[in-house]
């Protein structure tokens, strides 16, 4: 709700009120009246309260300027002065007993108290009321003042870190030196430099008009990290600065926020920066050049909070350095203790100094102490810390690198802390805690990696009671928005110590099955140098080992493949595991366990690509794999092992020699697949029309037939008049596949009674397929031929070119006749409806709105080839212009063309050249846009390229924020969730994405999602219509995510 609609509502709740006095005055010579008049009062008291809250939210960070926070405390201050009248006169109508006696006194004596009480309220709403009749219409000034003011980016404060002097120097030399705009915060590990930043970044000083913004960078992006490679490295950092132009609203110039050129990206920094006046905290800084790069920017008034223990960046000699050392941290650590003991300074023992004193005033050191006391006031178990922490020192682990001598001193103590706070947890939490340890945190872990871990070293069903207590203890942080866990770099460093121990815990004194399924997680999760260990034991398992091992591995596997955030995750998990399983698939589907072949088959259709496919399938050509396959679906009853072999055998035809074609036809039981296309099966359709497109692409009219007679076909129309909206669409194509290929049966079970019963867009897709060329009456004479109706089109006069192109229609409506077609194709009939779409009087929209239509129709009829003219008269980009223009009939008519071209033979064609103009960016932006019907039509075209797009397409959407936006168009229509589960629903209709792309991809749009609804009102109700989606659309996935526990 804006500004304007609040102010506007509090209005006629005051105005409300108003009435509610005097029926309340009237209720004081009734006192048995009154409660049910001061109720209503009470309860509109409550709704101005709600209202108030919500314009507060809606201008969060604008409220900094003092004119238009004036204006809304006037509310809040109104509000205040009503409370106590209210509470007072319901006190007054409370006193039941001698209530009539009680009003005779009161009145005799001082005058009706509920009266006088009556006359205060309509004074202060009388008062309000007038404020806002003074000054105009406060809607309008809320409004027109908020609009001018530039929103102010913010940094939340760390939770529990008080404010110290130091923050105040350093806010004081911001305000006060503008000669350094770089000042670096030094100091050793954990003792709170991160905090102090975002404390002064928080609330920067008033010159900073744009705010604050933070960009963590940590060891992640550091030449160490990538191993010296000056590639990786600059690649991350690319990102980084990616991420940053995110964050301060500079997005819309940026193809891919995940990788670039870095140099470029420093040029969009640039440009992003110019006449920009932004406090920018660069936090855990590792490299010289990324302050460097950062301090060169020109024109522009920011300053940078740099804080590092890297020494390197200590040389950067233009910074001013403020360190941070134990006599800062002192008078703020006891504050830092209370709060994470939950304890007051009155119930905090007298030994607690002590223990500040123990911990050198460190905050991580006392923060994780104090989690560890958490509400313990017995002075005895403190005395018991201060003791334990002075033995865990003599044999705490030093750190297996540093910074320098003093570092290393700071990080014993650190460490201290940490044992101590996991002595104090449960034996469980611990030795997860210690298994971690083989994990890299460069980066948050998912938490389904944490629970295999978890699995293997202790009973299952605990895990969230074990990582709790992790959590609670300060050493895991649980991200709010996904279930991703980090940790501080200094439990990180604490964590190398302890890698030769998770090793130990995971590969030497963990089960034969353990081990087999925890390696492909430690694989994909673990430190580089555990990696090798379990990139060799799952070759082993897979290889080498018994057949259960193998089963068990390979559950593992396409666990932790579909654990990925990202689909560049994704790759690099498919490609490691594909090069492991790929050479093995002859021996794994030659065992003679049926429950190994099942689960690599579902492997295979998981992780291969097609260029898999080709390397590896054609040496299955000389075995008996076609055999092993047909004899586990033969009995199984499982739907998801027949969909899964089907697919495989369907895959070994496609890319196979004649002879494999003709075996796989004759083996495959395509009855099963006929079974699974039944209308209560629906999280099979998918897997089956898959393996239905791959054996026609492969057997061709061989197939069709054998397909027809089991009446695939039938099964596909039904489909098309029950199936959802997803299962239309891939019933559709399969059918299109069909009637290509084979042509329609003679005694086909599409027929044009039953046609008209379908949807218009499936009727529009198969019709031709249904009328013959015999069944069309013939066009009746035109007394003007071909080549008149061209001539007259060219003319200038607007009715003969509008009548012109009503009597193409029926010939443009024969183009996929080729004779026909390629006379289209040598007339000027295209340049010249590319020249009618650009009239830009408001006289010729007719002519405009015509020519969308033609093109329409021909795109229908006429398919690829007409589509590449299109694309040579860059017909395209002036559809899209005229979708933002401001005459609804203009912007339907435009987007039913690029529709139809999009969903015609030749849509690949526009997609790529989308693409390659910038299209997408432009129907990105106008989501955006103040006009509904741009909005409307916008949306509705970049739904249909989600459908139709491939994987390049559908990431560039998710870097232009389009799920971002799509939340708030829902947030701001009342939000069904409508318009993201069409997102969803395009992503499970796109044919070019593979299952495992097609699930991550969901998972980063549905991750996105929750992080833009967080808090809103609307949240519950919109990720329940996505939660119903994604049930809907993957009902079988989820079998597959827990087969591996079942096996194990």
């Amino acid at each position: 709700m804006d500004a304007l609609q609040v102010i506007a509502s509090a209005t006629q709740i005051v105005s409300g009120m108003v009435g509610a006095i005097s029926a309340l005055e009237q209720a004081s010579r009734n006192l048995d009246e009154a409660p049910k008049r001061i109720q209503s009062l009470s309860d509109f008291v409550y709704d101005l309260e709600n209202l108030t809250r919500r314009i507060k939210q809606k201008h969060a960070y604008k409220l900094y300027n003092p004119q238009l926070d004036y204006q809304i405390q006037s509310l809040s201050s109104l509000i205040e002065r009503l409370h106590p009248n209210i509470s007072k006169a319901r006190r007054i109508v409370s006193k039941s007993r001698a209530k009539n006696l009680a009003k005779v006194v009161w009145t005799s004596v001082a005058g009706d108290p509920l009266e006088k009480l009556v006359n205060s309220i309509r004074n202060d709403l009388n008062w309000w009321l007038e404020s806002q009749r003074l000054a105009g219409s406060i809607e309008k000034v809320i409004e027109s003042t908020a609009k001018t003011i530039p929103v102010r980016l913010k940094i939340k404060p760390e939770q529990g870190y008080p404010i110290s002097s130091k923050c105040k120097f350093i806010r004081t030399s911001l305000e006060l030196d503008s000669s350094n705009r770089v000042i670096l915060i030094v100091g050793l590990s954990g003792i709170g430099k991160s905090c102090l930043a975002r404390q002064v970044a928080a609330d920067p000083p008033m010159k900073f008009v744009d705010g604050g913004v933070e960009l963590g960078f940590g060891q992640w992006c550091s030449r160490a990290a990538c191993n010296g490679s000056k590639d990786e490295y600059q690649r991350r950092l690319a990102r980084k600065i990616c991420k940053f132009l995110v964050q301060i609203g500079f997005w819309k110039k940026i193809g891919d926020e995940n990788s670039g050129d870095l140099e470029y990206m420093c040029c969009l920094l640039q440009e992003a920066l110019y006449g920009k006046s932004i406090l920018i905290l660069l936090d855990d800084v590792w490299e010289q050049d990324i302050v460097e790069r950062f301090a060169k920017l020109y024109d522009n008034n920011c300053s940078y909070l740099v804080t590092t223990r890297n020494e390197a960046v200590y040389e950067i000699t233009e910074a001013q350095k403020v360190e941070l050392n134990k006599d800062d941290v002192k008078e703020i650590s006891k504050a830092i203790l209370l709060y994470h003991s939950f304890l007051s300074e009155e119930e905090a023992p007298g030994v607690a100094e002590s223990l500040l004193e123990r911990c050198g005033h460190h905050p991580l050191t006392v923060a994780v102490m104090g989690k560890a006391l958490r509400k313990e006031i017995r002075a005895v178990k403190w005395e018991k810390a201060i003791s334990d922490l002075s033995t865990y020192a003599t044999c705490a682990p030093g750190p297996v690198s540093y910074v320098n001598e003093k570092e290393a001193e700071n990080t014993l103590t650190i460490f201290r802390s940490f044992e101590f706070s996991l002595e104090a947890m449960p034996e469980d939490s611990r030795r997860l805690f210690i298994a971690l340890a083989a994990l890299s945190w460069a980066e948050p872990v998912p938490e389904a990696c944490l629970e295999s871990v978890w699995s293997v070293v202790g009973q299952e069903n605990l895990f969230p009671l074990v990582v709790c207590k992790l959590v609670e203890g300060s050493l895991l942080m649980k991200t709010d928005s996904f279930p991703l866990y980090q940790v501080h770099d200094m439990v990180s460093l604490y964590l190398d110590c302890k890698t030769n121990d998770s090793v130990k815990i995971l590969f030497s004194e963990s089960s034969p099955e353990g081990i087999a399924f925890i390696s492909p997680w430690l694989l994909t999760f673990g430190k580089e140098t555990v990696k090798q260990i379990a990139e060799e034991r799952t070759e082993l398992c897979i290889g080498a080992l018994e057949e259960k091992h193998a089963a068990i591995t390979l559950d593992a596997v396409i666990q932790a493949v579909m654990a990925s955030k990202s689909i560049s995750e994704l790759e690099a998990s498919r490609a490691s595991f594909s090069s492991i399983l790929g050479p093995r698939i002859e021996k794994l589907i030659s065992s003679n366990s049926q429950d190994l072949i099942a689960v690599t088959a579902e492997a295979i259709t998981m992780i291969f690509s097609k260029t898999d496919y080709q390397m590896y399938f054609p040496s299955l050509e000389y075995t008996d794999a076609i055999d092993k396959l047909v004899s586990t679906l033969e009995g199984c009853e499982d739907p998801m092992i027949q969909t899964n072999i089907s697919i495989v055998l369907a895959k070994l035809a496609e890319f196979g020699s004649p002879d494999t074609v003709h075996k796989v036809l004759q083996s495959i039981l395509i009855n099963q697949l006929a079974d699974l296309l039944s209308p209560n099966n629906e999280e099979w359709h998918e897997s089956v029309l898959t393996t239905l497109m791959s054996l026609i692409k492969a057997g061709k009219s061989n197939a069709i037939e054998r397909m027809y007679a089991l009446e695939i076909d039938k099964s596909l129309i039904k489909l098309l008049e029950n199936g959802s909206e997803v299962v239309q669409h891939h019933a559709i194509v399969t059918l299109k596949a069909f009637y290509e290929v084979g042509g329609p049966p003679a005694n086909g079970f599409l027929e044009p009674s039953n046609l008209n019963l379908l949807p218009w867009q499936v009727r529009l897709s198969l019709e031709r397929f249904v009328f013959s060329d015999k069944s069309i009456i013939p066009l009746a004479p035109k007394p003007q031929s071909f080549e008149d109706l061209i001539l007259k089109l060219l003319d200038n006069d607007i009715k003969q070119v509008v009548e012109a192109m009503q009597d193409l229609i029926p010939i443009v409506e024969k183009a996929g006749d080729t004779g026909i077609r390629n006379m289209i194709l040598q007339s000027p009939l295209i340049k010249r409806l590319s020249e009618l779409l650009q009239c830009g009087h408001s006289e010729k929209n007719s002519t405009r709105s015509e020519s969308a239509f033609l093109l329409t129709k021909l795109a229908c009829s006429g398919g690829e080839p007409c589509i590449k003219k299109f694309l040579e008269h860059d017909i395209i980009p002036e559809l899209v212009k005229l979708m933002h223009c401001n005459v609804p009939e203009l912007q339907d008519s435009s987007y039913m063309a690029l529709h139809q071209m999009l969903f015609s033979n030749g849509g690949v064609l526009i997609i790529n050249r989308a693409l390659q103009m910038g299209l997408i960016e432009k129907l990105a932006h106008s989501l955006e846009g103040r006009s509904m019907k741009t909005r409307e039509v916008n949306m509705h075209c970049i739904l249909d390229i989600v459908e139709l797009g491939n994987k390049a397409c559908l990431e560039r959407m998710l870097s232009l924020q389009v799920v971002e936006k799509f939340v708030r168009i829902e947030k701001a229509s009342g939000g069904s969730g409508e318009t993201l589960a069409g997102f969803l629903r395009g992503i499970d209709k796109c044919k070019n994405l593979l299952t495992a792309e097609r699930k991550v991809m969901k998972q980063q749009v549905v991750r996105k999602a929750k992080a833009v609804l967080k808090g809103h009102k609307l949240e519950f109700h919109i990720l329940a219509a996505l939660d119903a989606c994604l049930t809907e659309g993957s009902k079988g996935a989820g079998s597959s995510s827990s087969t591996g526990r079942q096996r194990k």
